[in-house]
């Protein structure tokens, strides 16, 4: 069934009966009054996309209804022009002759649409600035800017003027706006979402995305847009923290990493979390992104692991841009934001050998990311590195603050995985948010992992921001934790020297801790250190005596030494305990 047009707008609403009349016109009042008379500068066009009459009982009513919901304007609505955020873009188009599936999906859900919010000129930028239609107001932070691309759809939904919104993600589009105004804000995996009927920014990182404040609507437009059932809700397995990333935080830890932690603890158990040098296992994991980090420059390292993924992201963008839109630029010329069209005018010439590595980089991303990640386990990175730009400060131009934003944000684009965004209160006068990922296509994993750590995650929020003595330090354990991590890694990459000396700063941190010793001795064997690694299985197993890895590899340091008893001894209890 087609979206409604306005001919059949008072037919659906007499089929209603007087209750469902008040109901929905009540609403649609409020909201078109706000719409009206402040808006924020959130929205273009005002729309009244009404759905279907809700089913008869005693069928259940319609899944969105009476939730409204707002598009950022770069999806075609039958009979209306589409700006894309720049005035020469609709002067030059004509009207859609149909509405975008992804919007007819919701509005045939139950939810009414009331109007096409402002993105970015082009939807290239991601401060959310338009000098064409108007910055939206950021009601978390009006002297600050929302964030783009999908500034005007986050603005709405962060004012209350809809229960949800639309916008497209490319390199940040709708995480960043999300992180800037405290809303959650949903990335799909790529391709989970259809993008027929939306205007292609770069059609290999584009995904429809959308906003709310409520991780239940959050949850609820993810099932009706990818089309999926609902099935028995699982936990994660594993929660990553990506340590790396929110050192280079100008948050506190307790104010970010700590109360994801805090809350994966009271839910899923200590056991559950994890922590990783995000850096190192790329560099790792990632070949053809290892040999572009690794071109040198006076004998030093060129760029890290994800400034070089944040570039490759940035190329990818501006040269799919241009194969789509390139005819259109140089014919209308239109004026553009000085850093966009420093981007778009600038001589740009690749070869196909470039375009093949890069995208090589793109399908080794993604498997690193599954191998990491499987099934049930999420990784938790910041959503940006820096609170939002002034309105009109250096910032919005600096590329530092950019590439620090570009190098997060690449994660999930060039992966093509799902990634959320979540509130974490306010921090010197500034929204703070940080960001789960799952691996692709664990979309409606990722949603009901929200959706079950949500409320913990708030609380968790309250209390720190009750603290008198926030802190940017870990914990003695924690810093073993992630000491341990390192060692794993060296030992991955077979450094067994630098391992020994990773777990050796995890036993000093923390001295009861098995898994320390017993990974120290498996180093220790590697190096033919048999006396060590014995001495330190035998702590292991006096700390632990069901660490079954322990008594295995004190059964190879003994052999080693020739104490072959007691190495027959430690193998059979290693079999029995197995």
């Amino acid at each position: 069934m087609g979206t409604p047009q306005p001919a059949n707008h008072v037919w659906v609403i007499l089929g209603l009966g007087f209750a469902g009349i008040f109901l929905i016109t009540a609403k649609l009042k409020k909201k078109k009054k706000s719409v009206n008379n402040n808006n924020f500068g959130a929205f273009i066009h005002n729309l009244q996309l009404l759905p279907p009459p809700p089913p008869p009982p005693p069928k259940a009513p319609l899944p969105l209804s009476p939730l409204t919901f707002a598009l950022s304007d770069l999806f075609d609505i039958d009979g209306h022009v589409t700006t894309f955020g720049h005035p020469e873009w609709a002067r030059t188009h004509e009207a859609a002759s149909q509405t975008c599936p992804v919007v007819s999906a919701l509005v045939e859900g139950g939810a009414t649409c009331i109007g096409t919010t402002v993105v970015d000129e082009l939807a290239l930028g991601l401060s959310g600035e338009n000098k064409h239609y108007g910055t939206p107001t950021n009601p978390a932070l009006p002297a600050r800017v929302p964030g783009g691309s999908s500034s005007g759809a986050a603005v709405a939904v962060a004012a209350n003027l809809v229960d949800f919104a639309l916008g497209v993600d490319t390199v940040g589009g709708v995480r960043v706006p999300a992180g800037f105004c405290g809303i959650l804000g949903f990335r799909p995996s790529y391709g989970a979402v259809s993008h027929v009927g939306s205007i292609p920014v770069s059609k290999s990182l584009d995904t429809i995305g959308w906003f709310a404040r409520d991780p239940n609507i959050l949850r609820l437009v993810g099932h009706i847009l990818m089309q999926v059932p609902y099935i028995f809700q699982r936990n994660p397995r594993q929660i990553i923290i990506a340590d790396d990333c929110f050192q280079q935080l100008n948050v506190p830890l307790d104010r970010s990493s700590q109360l994801v932690i805090k809350s994966a603890e009271k839910l899923f158990g200590r056991q559950v979390l994890k922590h990783i040098n995000l850096e190192d296992y790329l560099s790792s994991n990632v070949p053809t992104l290892k040999e572009l980090s690794s071109l040198k420059t006076n004998g030093e390292l060129k760029v890290s692991s994800l400034k070089s993924l944040a570039n490759v992201m940035q190329f990818l963008q501006r040269h799919e841009f241009r194969l789509v839109h390139e005819e259109w630029i140089n014919t209308v010329k239109p004026d553009l934001h000085p850093a966009v069209s420093a981007d778009l005018y600038e001589k740009f010439e690749v070869s196909d050998v470039e375009v093949e590595h890069f995208k090589s980089i793109r399908n080794e991303m993604r498997a690193a990311v599954r191998s990491l990640l499987k099934n049930e386990g999420i990784l938790v990175i910041p959503t940006g590195a820096d609170p939002p730009p002034k309105l009109g400060g250096k910032e919005i131009s600096s590329k530092d603050y950019w590439s620090h934003a570009f190098s997060l944000l690449s994660i999930a684009s060039i992966s093509g995985c799902c990634q959320v965004t979540i509130p974490l209160g306010i921090y010197e006068k500034c929204p703070v948010s940080v960001s789960l990922i799952a691996r692709h296509g664990n979309d409606c994993f990722l949603l009901d992992t929200l959706q079950t750590m949500y409320s913990t995650l708030q609380e968790q929020v309250d209390i720190a921001a009750k603290s008198k003595s926030p802190r940017n330090v870990v914990t003695k354990e924690e810093a073993a934790e992630i000491a341990k991590e390192r060692g794993n890694q060296a030992y991955k990459d077979k450094q067994w020297q630098k391992a020994i000396g990773f777990y050796s700063e995890a036993i000093k941190l923390s001295s009861d801790n098995a898994t320390y010793y017993s990974n120290r001795a498996q180093a220790s064997l590697e190096l033919g250190s048999y006396l060590q690694a014995e001495s330190d299985c035998t702590k292991a197993i006096s700390l632990d005596k069901k660490n079954v890895k322990a008594y295995f590899r004190r059964g190879r340091a003994r052999e080693m030494l020739g104490y072959y008893t007691d190495a027959i001894d430690g193998r059979i209890f290693h079999t029995i305990l197995c």
